[in-house]
């Protein structure tokens, strides 16, 4: 449990009841905390039960998991408007007091590029945190051109993320995924992570609520995927700065898929670290300081804000760029990478 939590319900726009809990005190900076798939909030108390006694903390079971209440199964109840929506209900009720500092990790992540590239949140955000989950449109953005202007390289990076990412195509089947998870998926599901990540079951937090997380979730996949990677919009420049977080051993998400990122995040931070998918499971005590050193950052101005009218495809840097490793940061500056380089934000 997260010490001196209260919880919270807010109602959407179209009607579902989203569990919020919160900790900390409401005056000071508000972390807001998104989680993937088939997660619900709890996979963030470890993160956050370190972070409340600085922080106001904040997170939310999306629409489908945790004590969240599920919308029509359709994929109109899961597009990624609709937890644009969502998140914007739950700022009103319980942030009113500044632009808060969004994490989110996988799924949770993906919606966030959403959020932090939307025309409707200016203003309403002050950094992310980015952990294990792009955003679609610039995954079909990198598909597209290693695709279309091909090289063994680009060939290679493209096929090995169709192989890791097999476990999205298989849910866009009907029916048959949430079978799975309702069935013996969702059974063994806890004791398959806790191996892949090797994670110990004091550390494992699956929810009483996992199997019908998991079947609802997989219509975020069937909402927003295709569409998304067929037809990448060009115009999602993350507003704000961003601190992305690469595990380089994630099984779902190629490192490479990040390699083009400053084109779209002016203000960057990269982190790599040596470690699984589940970081706020696995590494809570080194992400908690990393996102503690980073919202610390943006508030005094050492990590700059974004520039109006900053570039689309300009380059952002790091504090140190160099070869991946636990705990390093990397950057790019540019077309090329250099050492001891400051964060900046690039003018058009």
């Amino acid at each position: 449990m997260i010490p001196g939590a209260t919880e919270h319900q807010v109602i959407t726009p179209d009607g579902v009841r989203l569990a919020v809990v919160e900790a900390g005190d409401p005056t000071r900076p508000t972390l807001l905390f998104l989680h993937g798939y088939p997660d619900c909030r709890e996979v963030w108390e470890p993160v956050m039960s370190r972070l409340c006694s600085r922080y106001h903390v904040v997170a939310y079971d999306v629409r489908g998991a945790g004590r969240s209440t599920a919308p029509a199964p359709t994929a109109d109840s899961y597009r990624l408007e609709r937890l644009e929506d969502d998140f914007l209900a739950v700022l009103d009720a319980l942030a009113p007091y500044g632009p808060v500092h969004l994490v989110g990790h996988d799924w949770g992540s993906v919606q966030s590029w959403e959020f932090v590239t939307s025309p409707r949140l200016q203003g309403g955000l002050a950094s992310f945190t980015s952990i294990s989950g792009p955003c679609l449109d610039h995954f079909g953005l990198w598909l597209r051109e290693r695709l279309h202007r091909p090289t063994a390289r680009r060939l290679m990076q493209a096929a090995g993320q169709g192989a890791r990412s097999w476990y999205a195509l298989s849910f866009q089947l009907p029916r048959v995924p949430e079978a799975l998870w309702r069935g013996p998926l969702g059974r063994h599901w806890p004791a398959v992570r806790r191996a892949m990540e090797r994670l110990p079951l004091a550390d494992d937090r699956p929810s009483d609520t996992l199997s019908e997380d998991a079947a609802n979730g997989t219509w975020l996949y069937r909402a927003n995927m295709r569409e998304r990677l067929r037809h990448p919009r060009t115009d999602r420049v993350a507003t704000v700065p961003v601190q992305l977080v690469v595990p380089l051993r994630d099984p779902y998400l190629s490192r490479h898929l990040y390699d083009d990122l400053d084109r779209w995040a002016p203000v960057l931070r990269r982190r790599t670290v040596d470690a699984g998918h589940w970081l706020p499971l696995t590494r809570s005590d080194q992400l908690a300081e990393w996102i503690s050193t980073f919202v610390d950052a943006v508030r005094d101005g050492s990590v700059p804000s974004v520039r109006p009218g900053a570039a689309s495809r300009g380059g952002a840097a790091s504090d140190r760029a160099g070869a991946p490793g636990d705990g390093q940061e990397a950057g790019r500056t540019g077309g090329g990478s250099a050492p001891d380089q400051p964060i900046r934000s690039v003018p058009r």
